[in-house]
């Protein structure tokens, strides 16, 4: 378990990283699509605006948007349809306070050049609120429609991170398997801080050290307590050996809200269906063990989204920091 009288302070970064992360503590975003769709790959995004709009005024902290190129139908989810960076400048438009998340960019699907300014691009415009999480890629069906291989994009994944870390700095240096910098050419605009915030999903492809050591953050998956608790511990032994400060863990949660609060738990894929008194459990359980946020799914929500999303700001965020 986490002691609290032991923490120290994260890295601070752009506005949405020091306003999502606090170490010994834990915020609650959304995962877009806010929509249930159980029994169909595509949603239809109807309202999904104005949905965004209700997680930025009722205080969620987050929103999390995906990047699903192609709809994979052994895979059973298109996502929310939309390219992840023109529906970050629709989302930067149309919300005022909320963080913009994406989990997570296939960094060996895009060229590291075309990510690294849309980001900084979307940084900008929305006024220091992107979070980048970044992932090699678990769809092999996507990569021959690039003429990529699927076994190498591990060593692509992290050529990518050195050539996006480069390209914060005026005038980048930077020899990489995708390209060569030679400071005679800039890259504009710059992120609204030092350096986009990135945080790596799972393993990506790379050695647990190498996650500790070169992302902003870790993004994994739900586990039972005991488990998620020595996978944490684990992922911050790794950066203190490093000699790195602390660095926060999120992760997701797909959950189907009940009306009635003492529901107990049942599963569902990556969650549970339950009333609001075993969520709020679970989630101060998770928070003690060491995750700073959780990214909520509804996909499978069977009340109204809507009235969902209320439901949680009410009896949900205020035990948590938002």
């Amino acid at each position: 378990m986490l002691d609290k009288s032991e923490t120290t302070t994260f890295p601070r970064m752009n506005r949405a990283y020091n306003d999502v992360f606090q170490p010994g503590q834990m915020s609650l975003g959304l995962v877009v699509p806010l929509e249930a769709y159980p029994d169909s790959a595509v949603p239809n995004m109807t309202g999904h605006i104005a949905r965004a709009q209700l997680a930025d005024s009722v205080g969620f902290s987050a929103l999390w948007l995906r990047d699903v190129l192609f709809n994979v139908p052994s895979f059973g989810d298109a996502g929310h349809v939309f390219d992840p960076f023109v529906y970050l400048g629709a989302l930067a438009a149309s919300t005022r306070g909320i963080a913009l998340g994406v989990a997570s960019i296939v960094l060996p699907l895009r060229h590291p050049a075309h990510v690294a300014k849309a980001a900084a691009s979307a940084d900008v415009l929305s006024g220091g609120r992107l979070l980048l999480g970044v992932a090699s890629g678990d769809r092999p069906d996507e990569y021959p429609a690039l003429n990529m291989s699927f076994e190498d994009r591990g060593g692509r994944f992290r050529d990518s991170i050195d050539y996006i870390r480069a390209m914060a700095d005026p005038y980048p240096r930077c020899d990489t398997m995708q390209g060569t910098l030679s400071g005679g050419i800039d890259m504009l605009p710059k992120p609204s801080e030092a350096q986009l915030p990135l945080l790596i999903t799972g393993g990506s492809q790379q050695s647990p050290e190498w996650v500790a050591s070169n992302g902003d953050g870790w993004m994994t998956y739900p586990r039972d307590a005991a488990a998620q608790g020595r996978e944490i511990l684990a992922y911050r032994e790794r950066i203190a050996h490093a000699g790195l400060p602390d660095k926060p863990v999120m992760q997701s949660l797909y959950v189907d809200l009940v009306a009635q609060a003492d529901a107990p738990p049942r599963p569902i894929h990556l969650g549970f269906q339950s009333g609001t008194d075993h969520l709020r459990r679970y989630l101060m359980e998770i928070r003690d063990l060491g995750i700073n946020h959780v990214a909520l799914n509804l996909r499978f929500n069977g009340a109204n989204v809507e009235d969902t999303m209320h439901t949680l700001a009410e009896e949900i965020l205020p035990n948590f920091q938002s």
